[in-house]
């Protein structure tokens, strides 16, 4: 029987999982490229044949997704599979028509050929939009779990920019580790609050792997917490799916891939960041929830600020710095830092673009959209190296840290910064407590 040969579009996460879940050992089909986007620098490299299995001895190669049309023809590609996450239908079927164009049928895998079963219970966090706010609910769920008791194992979305094989499962259990893997800012973002909280995060490229070595942890695992990525579904089978809705963004639980899928999984419903949304952006979710999952439980939230050093912003030119992600393919208009700089009344908020270093120029041709906000970039040593140039080049009084790390920690900014903190915050019953009581309760029957 003759092979389908098969080309997974991705973005160094999805894609990678799907290969390893539906593909690696499926003699029915030959991946013969994978594509990459959103990620810089991705493409030109291979997916390592120590990952790809024994179909796949000398790995697989990864191109840029311009690439696409060409590659369909030059390889006798029958199927390509999109597998990446936060963008638009309108994307998706853009690239949908492309592969059709070329030839080719187009994929979108589903959770039952991609979910792993764990021997533990799971609780998932996602959201229908990169920047929701799975971050702070993640870190509540753990910190309700830690005081009932329970050994929680985080496991996050995968976020593979180095070496791949060498990526394969990782834990992070204390901050040095985050210098051992070599990780970006993005990565550091997320797994830092979980290690200074005491809970274990592992993360990696081999999701399956990952799960068997988390539901062995040598400190222990009674429950895993899924902590997903921009707004994907979860890699692993959840017992209680909770899904993070953003009303600054209404509408779009509705209109992008697969946050709708996300949502519409949902056994559990956060409406967040009410305390700055307008009523009708808040009613408009509202009603999408009610239309799209309506047994869910909905749960109102805030993720309100707290700041180090108030002082460094009233009445000052500040410099505005937030987590990348969220400004770049997220794109939100403002975030922890912006809310911050207008709460504590700093004069001007001082236009980045000017200074802007290296790779940063392309990261704003890229997203226009960012404004006189400042992405913290960092998917390498020349990112960080951008970043540190352009905020030390930037005329300002002082900097305003929004990201959920301090840039203090790993790079050298030459002028005063403070940094925001934020976490959710419930407003009425339900409660993610009473949500967790319940499930736990039920976990030990």
């Amino acid at each position: 029987m003759t092979k389908r040969k098969v080309i997974i579009i991705g973005a160094a996460g999805r894609d990678f999982h799907n290969f390893n879940t539906f593909f690696r050992n499926n003699d029915q089909y030959e991946v013969v490229a994978f594509t990459a986007a959103q990620i810089p620098d991705i493409d030109g490299r291979l997916y390592p044949a120590e990952l790809a299995g024994p179909l796949y001895p000398k790995g697989i190669p990864i191109y840029a997704e311009k690439d696409l049309p060409r590659l369909i023809g030059e390889l006798g590609v029958s199927d390509c599979v999109f597998s990446y996450s936060d963008v638009p239908y309108q994307k998706v079927m853009e690239t949908s028509a492309i592969v059709n164009a070329s030839g080719a049928s187009f994929w979108l895998l589903g959770p039952d050929d991609t979910m792993i079963k764990s021997t533990k219970p799971v609780i998932a966090v996602g959201a229908v939009r990169t920047g929701c706010g799975k971050s702070q609910t993640s870190r509540k769920v753990i910190e309700i779990l830690m005081k009932k008791g329970l050994k929680v194992v985080a496991v996050r979305h995968p976020m593979p920019y180095g070496n791949l094989a060498v990526q394969k499962v990782q834990r992070y259990a204390v901050l040095e580790d985050l210098k051992k893997y070599d990780c970006t800012i993005e990565e550091m973002e997320e797994y830092e609050p979980h290690i200074v909280r005491g809970n274990v995060i592992y993360a990696g490229v081999d999701y399956e792997a990952i799960l068997r070595a988390a539901e062995e942890d040598p400190d222990g695992c009674d429950i895993i917490l899924w902590d997903g990525g921009n707004n994907d579904f979860p890699f692993y089978r959840p017992d209680l799916m909770i899904t993070v809705t953003d009303p600054h963004r209404a509408g779009h639980e509705r209109t992008y891939y697969p946050g709708e899928v996300t949502l519409r999984l949902a056994d559990v419903a956060v409406i967040n960041k009410m305390d700055t949304a307008a009523p009708e952006d808040i009613e408009e979710v509202r009603k999408n929830i009610s239309y799209l999952v309506p047994d869910a439980v909905v749960i109102d939230a805030a993720s309100p600020i707290r700041v180090e050093n108030p002082e460094m912003i009233r009445g000052k030119r500040v410099l505005v710095i937030e987590d990348g992600p969220t400004l770049t393919h997220g794109g939100m208009k403002l975030g922890a830092g912006m809310v911050a700089a207008r709460k504590y009344g700093a004069v001007e908020t001082v236009d980045p673009r000017p200074y802007l270093a290296g790779k940063l120029h392309q990261t704003f041709e890229t997203y226009p959209g960012i404004g006189t906000l400042l992405p913290a970039m960092g998917y390498g040593e020349e990112q960080l190296h951008d970043l540190e140039k352009t905020i030390n080049n930037t005329e300002c009084d002082a900097v305003v840290i929004g990201t959920p790390i301090d840039l203090n920690r790993i790079i050298k900014i030459n002028k005063p910064s403070t940094r925001v903190f934020y976490d959710l915050q419930e407003i009425g019953d339900p409660t993610l407590e009473q949500v967790l009581d319940d499930f736990v309760r039920k976990m030990n029957r």
